[in-house]
């Protein structure tokens, strides 16, 4: 992705995120690390709980870890989501990821991070 590049669900910029914003991305990149996943996820809701999941490969299950993420949200009484972080080596994140977020928090930021923590990109609605 580069800055200023528009996509169906959000456009990249270059907001610099606080330190809320840097949790989530530590919470994603410690859950991709704690299974050696291919990616992390971390999402924050309105109350400023956090849910923390890895990527799913099962046979019979696969699951990314933002939908995951917002699944345990919404599943744990979330009404919106205020921000959410992926940590993958991906170049971009999946648009029907980014669809899920929006569903959950259409205002939601969502940072990408590489696996070293480093913020490749922000997408804003």
């Amino acid at each position: 992705m580069t800055g200023g590049r528009a996509t169906t669900l959000g456009q990249v910029s270059a907001v610099e995120p606080g330190p809320e914003d840097l949790k989530i991305i530590t919470l994603a990149r410690s859950a991709r690390a704690r299974v050696a996943a291919a990616e992390g996820a971390a999402v924050r809701d309105e109350t400023g709980r956090t849910y923390a999941a890895a990527a799913v490969s099962l046979p019979s299950l696969k699951l990314s870890a933002l939908r995951l993420a917002v699944a345990m949200a919404v599943s744990s009484g979330a009404s919106s989501l205020e921000a959410a972080a992926l940590v993958s080596d991906a170049e971009e994140v999946d648009p029907a990821d980014l669809a899920v977020v929006r569903e959950a928090g259409p205002s939601a930021m969502v940072f990408q991070a590489g696996s070293n923590g480093m913020l490749r990109a922000t997408v804003q609605p």
